[in-house]
């Protein structure tokens, strides 16, 4: 804007070249300058909200068609009328006409660049979209799938600029709910984490060089330690868990799905198959025992409890009074009458002490895992009567 052809317009005489032509400084002058003022102030009001728009334009188009630094550096002072105040705009020349003019240009070129480009756009917003589901693990919205969206900008039949907005759209709304899906998320992300590390344990434990002394292997045992730990917090993190899925679920009265199934049924699933896990060890543990006590036995042979038998297996069956069926002969006792009017029946001491030291021997005998009901009645009988045969005036007799 001329300053000389403004104040020119006010009176002539504002803008004298010559020093002795005077100044009018009258009401009507005076009156003049205040509505130029007034015109002045209300162009401007006009001219920023008209180039704050114009920038607001192209701020979107630049993020939109991701322009280097150096297509924009042109229009960084004009840039940076927006979100600035009047009394803050202050350069020279920024809301000049030959200015706004030139921004305006080079949105609309940027905008007629935008639509040979849509395709690419749109289907880029779309990667964009995906890539937050697939972090949140949600499901994107399937209306503007890449391959409709191909479909439709082919056909014609749709704006390329209305799917760009509905998939900016739904990336607002993806955000939003990725916000809220936060705490749970974070809460996921843990019990994954215990999961990993009580596969790494089993892992380890079936290691049988996990106590040698190689490098890392103190690592490796501190680390199974914490893992010992964690995994023992694990059944508390998924009630908890559960717990924290309802009362989203309550609030937002919609089911909490996690890559396209409902959370709270997978937790549900993982905590049946811990119950079937532990049970299936215990069934492990009992049959590795079994089969070990098994090996035992074939090695060292199997512990049998000792019978009480009797080497003196005497019939009652065919007793006769001078022997039995086996040919012993009954001991008759000695008939003492020494003045005693009641006779009294004595056993020889030699008899009692041989048959006291048989059993004796009976019983050493049969201490020891060996099984007498085996061998032969005759050979027991044979045995019992070299014994008691051996020393002289035995009252047992062979026939």
């Amino acid at each position: 804007m001329d300053f000389a052809k403004t104040v020119k317009d006010v009176h002539p005489s504002l803008h004298g070249t010559n020093s002795d032509n005077s100044t009018n400084i009258s009401d009507s002058t005076l009156e003049g300058l205040t509505q130029t003022i007034l015109k002045l102030k209300a162009e401007k009001r006009t001219r920023v909200s008209k180039l704050q728009e114009i920038v607001g334009k192209l701020h979107k188009l630049w993020n939109l068609m991701e322009s280097t630094e150096q297509e924009r550096r042109h229009f960084s002072e004009v840039a940076a009328v927006l979100g600035s105040s009047e009394e803050e705009i202050t350069s020279p020349s920024v809301l000049s006409l030959e200015t706004i003019q030139e921004t305006e240009e080079e949105v609309e070129r940027l905008t007629k660049q935008k639509a040979s480009r849509m395709k690419e756009l749109v289907l880029k917003r779309r990667v964009e979209l995906e890539n937050i589901c697939r972090n949140a693990h949600m499901e994107p919205d399937t209306s503007t799938a890449p391959e409709k969206i191909v479909a439709l900008i082919d056909s014609g039949l749709v704006d390329p600029c209305e799917l760009l907005s509905n998939i900016e759209a739904q990336i607002a709304k993806a955000n939003e709910e990725s916000h809220t899906r936060k705490d749970i998320m974070e809460r996921v992300d843990k019990w994954l984490s215990a999961c990993d590390e009580e596969t790494w344990l089993e892992e380890y434990n079936q290691d049988d060089n996990r106590y040698s002394a190689g490098r890392g292997a103190h690592l490796n045992l501190k680390r199974a330690e914490k893992a010992r730990l964690l995994v023992q917090k694990i059944p508390t993190m998924i009630d908890n868990l559960i717990d924290k899925t309802f009362a989203w679920e309550d609030e937002s009265n919609t089911p909490f799905l996690y890559d396209g199934v409902r959370l709270v049924a997978i937790l549900e699933e993982q905590k049946l198959r811990r119950v079937q896990k532990e049970e299936d060890k215990k069934r492990y543990r009992k049959k590795l025992q079994n089969l070990l006590l098994k090996e035992k036995e074939l090695i060292f042979g199997s512990k049998s409890v000792p019978r009480k038998t009797s080497s003196f297996n005497r019939r009652t069956s065919g007793h006769h009074p001078n022997g039995n069926g086996a040919g012993f002969m009954t001991p008759m006792p000695r008939r003492v009458s020494a003045g005693s009017a009641t006779p009294e029946l004595l056993t020889p001491r030699s008899y009692s002490g041989r048959y006291n030291n048989y059993f004796k021997e009976n019983r050493r005998m049969t201490a020891t895992p060996l099984n007498f009901s085996t061998a032969s009645k005759d050979d027991s009988m044979s045995s019992f009567a070299s014994i008691s045969g051996s020393e002289p005036g035995s009252p047992l007799v062979l026939h």
